[in-house]
């Protein structure tokens, strides 16, 4: 009877370490967030990535074996609401929902068959030259690749329009800016809008509040390292993604190995 109780106790002892150990291990789960903005044949800012650097490094991508996920994977995740992604996870975003992202990140998101999420400003859509238009994001809504998500509604600085407004009208600003976006890209396309990335990577504490409230499960910064469960749900890292990056930068991105830089506000 002892013998059998040691037999049992022991068994326990072994299940609980090893349950520990997946624990540990799960919290380790690391992805890199990319966020792309601009592309075309030639740099024309800061911004862009040539769609030549950019397919090279989809193709890189898929010749290490690595998987692109939709960013809600990993957000479900660090929630605690889905499992780990698998090894060798790779998000890709594109901020501001400029017009290249329609002429040239499309036709190789189809090629690759990769998701991608859409941070969008609804204020520039169908009004600003360098917009995609309504019919545009509604082209790439329907090729069930791409999942529309906010960018707040005109994209502000809000470190500088705190500076300039009232307690009561900076709040305002911030509210508005959270909830009219939210609301106009929920009745353009349906379903829920409840991701949001913060322009020019701004946040605090008090933001991360007021997103909270308007409805936001998960925002992101432009801060460049690997999102994890050790990081604040309402300010997620991401990598700017610039030209300079090329395939070599990238690799060093996606493997871990790039030094950690003060990333340039967008």
């Amino acid at each position: 009877m002892t013998r059998t109780i040691s037999l049992l106790a022991g068994i326990i002892l072994l299940a609980m370490c090893f349950c520990g150990q997946a624990a540990s291990a799960d919290d380790q789960v690391s992805v890199p967030v990319l966020v792309y903005h601009r592309f075309g044949p030639s740099v024309a800012d800061g911004m862009t990535v040539t769609t030549p650097v950019f397919e090279s490094q989809l193709k890189w991508l898929k010749d290490n074996q690595y998987t692109v996920i939709p960013l809600r994977t990993l957000v479900n995740y660090l929630r605690g609401e889905g499992p780990p992604p698998p090894p060798k996870s790779v998000v890709i975003a594109a901020d501001d929902a400029h017009k290249t992202v329609y002429t040239e990140m499309l036709p190789l998101v189809r090629r690759y068959g990769i998701p991608v999420t859409l941070f969008i400003y609804p204020s520039a859509i169908s009004n600003a030259t360098y917009a995609m238009t309504w019919q545009q994001l509604q082209e790439v809504q329907q090729t069930g690749l791409f999942d529309l998500e906010s960018h707040t509604f005109w994209h502000p600085n809000f470190k500088q329009e705190k500076k300039k407004l009232s307690p009561d009208a900076f709040q305002k600003l911030v509210d508005t800016q959270l909830t009219k976006s939210k609301a106009v890209l929920e009745k353009r396309f349906g379903g829920k809008v409840d991701l949001l990335a913060w322009p020019f990577g701004i946040y605090t504490d008090e933001l991360e509040k007021s997103a909270e409230k308007a409805g936001y499960v998960a925002a992101f910064s432009i801060d460049r390292r690997h999102a994890n469960k050790s990081e604040k749900i309402m300010a997620l890292p991401r990598y700017l993604m610039v030209n300079g990056d090329g395939t070599k930068g990238f690799a060093a991105i996606i493997t871990g190995r790039a030094a950690e830089k003060k990333p340039t506000p967008h």
